[in-house]
């Protein structure tokens, strides 16, 4: 009885020796009565819709599934100017949190207004300015001059049209203009894109509830 118990444990160790890495773990993890963890993934997150605009729950940058963290609307005075939506790959809900996040990242905004694209242009790097310590936005300095010359380059942007800004760690800083990409290399300065979250998300943001929405706040 004790010979064949012996030898029925050297077969199964014999056995499972050949299985591939990740099956003898789970195996392993069987016969000690318990189940291994599945995989994670991005979870499905549910879409947000503020002044008629919809934000999906998921977007993907790079190949990786990013998260909507949050969605709100900027006022300025009682006028509703646009809305923006910040997706991530995992949920933040402190500035420090988003901005030391290094993995892909979109802030995606759609006009509620029509607004020259010069003045947002100036409105965009004032903020930076606003938000940034004299050497932030020097170290940056070439992505606020690139940001400035797209909606310069724009014109005007009106009700109805949208951008995005993407991060993509290795890239750097894309801009999408109704979704089509602006020509041009990427924003390569690390630094950028947070100095442009800034705006939003910095000590003085351009608009305190929409701050508190893209942390996902109410």
């Amino acid at each position: 009885m004790r010979l064949t118990l012996i030898t029925a444990t050297v077969l199964a160790v014999t056995s499972l020796s050949s299985l591939p890495v990740w099956a003898q773990a789970a195996a392993g993890a069987s016969a000690a009565g318990s189940v291994p963890p599945a995989a994670t993934a991005t979870p499905p997150a549910a879409p947000i819709e503020v002044a008629g605009v919809k934000y999906d729950g998921n977007a993907e940058v790079a190949g990786q599934k990013l998260v909507l963290n949050g969605a709100g609307i900027r006022y300025k005075a009682i006028f509703k100017v646009y809305t923006a939506g910040l997706y991530l790959t995992s949920r933040a809900a402190t500035p420090d949190a988003v901005l030391a996040n290094t993995g892909p990242k979109r802030l995606q905004v759609q006009m509620l207004r029509d607004i020259d694209g010069e003045e947002l242009g100036k409105l965009f790097t004032k903020g930076m300015e606003q938000n940034a310590t004299g050497a932030e936005f020097a170290s940056a300095i070439n992505g606020v001059l690139r940001m400035a010359e797209i909606f310069t380059q724009k014109k005007k942007l009106s009700s109805g049209e949208s951008f995005g800004v993407d991060y993509i760690p290795g890239t750097g800083t894309v801009v999408f203009v109704n979704g089509k990409l602006m020509p041009g290399e990427p924003i390569k300065e690390p630094a950028f894109f947070n100095l442009l979250l800034k705006i939003w998300l910095g000590k003085s943001p351009a608009d305190n509830g929409l701050k508190t929405a893209l942390l996902g706040g109410k």
